[in-house]
């Protein structure tokens, strides 16, 4: 583990944002609310406890994991290819070389311009969490924007509630603080629910940001020449999941168990790529 990663001026800002909207909505909203000493506050502070403390595990082993790096005795398998012409083979092994660290780069591995080197399966890199969010910590960080987004909402919902509850007699600085918190709360939901949404539609489709881009190109050029294009590691919704999240459901919500994953040096593609 490099606990140096949480070194960096985005992460503690995180990690203030995250103890700031847990104080407010325990201690500020939910106290003037109903009251913590209430069986409904107590109740509503222990569900968000558990959303900011999942967020806050999740948010950490995204940190601290390594998102996969190329093994240095890694060689592409063209043999298993069943092309025979040795011209052709070259050329394919030539493509896959990475140039920039002039090594060879498996399926779905990219140079991240940040870290200096290939990460396997990579998504992109994250300002946020100080690392890049590739094959051994996705599902971490999948797990972040979705106890992230929920939290948000959920604070959302009852800073809200309290704000349109409270008699401000006047005080209009009270006033001005309450109706503030609402709208950053309001639209940190909007952000992190828009994030987790184009990752649900990322997973559900089996690709990475950068794959979706490179397969907008892809699509364009294969149009061009009167093709269709299709993205050959999609298999089908459920599958796609799986291979993200694990064949096991009660293990989902858990960011660290990721025993399904495998080398990340090769992937199962569909049949019909055409």
């Amino acid at each position: 583990m490099n606990l140096k990663r949480f070194l960096s001026i985005p992460i503690l800002g995180v990690l203030l944002l995250l103890g700031f909207v847990y104080y407010i909505t325990v201690f500020i909203f939910i106290e003037d609310w109903i009251g913590l000493q209430s069986s409904s506050g107590s109740l509503n502070a222990v569900i968000f406890t558990f959303l900011a403390v999942s967020s806050l595990f999740s948010f950490s082993v995204c940190v601290l994991t390594d998102p996969g790096h190329v093994p240095p005795s890694y060689a592409p398998d063209v043999e298993q290819s069943g092309i025979s012409d040795e011209e052709t083979k070259a050329k394919i092994v030539q493509s896959k070389i990475c140039d920039r660290c002039s090594t060879y780069k498996p399926p779905r591995a990219h140079h991240c311009r940040v870290c200096r080197r290939c990460v396997l399966r990579m998504d992109h890199h994250c300002l946020w969490v100080n690392n890049c969010v590739g094959y051994w910590n996705y599902k971490a960080f999948f797990m972040l924007i979705f106890y992230a987004t929920i939290g948000s909402i959920y604070s959302t919902i009852i800073v809200i509630t309290c704000s349109f509850q409270k008699d401000f007699n006047g005080h209009a600085p009270l006033k001005v603080f309450y109706v503030t918190c609402g709208f950053m709360m309001a639209a940190l939901s909007l952000t992190l629910g828009t994030l987790f949404g184009w990752h649900i539609y990322l997973i559900i489709h089996n690709m990475t940001t950068i794959e979706y881009y490179e397969g907008i190109r892809a699509a364009w050029m294969a149009k061009k020449s009167g093709q269709n294009y299709r993205n050959p590691f999609d298999l089908n919704a459920y599958k796609n999941i799986t291979l993200v999240l694990g064949p096991n459901m009660l293990k989902w919500l858990c960011p660290n168990a990721v025993s399904h994953l495998k080398d990340g040096l090769t992937f199962p593609v569909s049949r019909d790529n055409s």
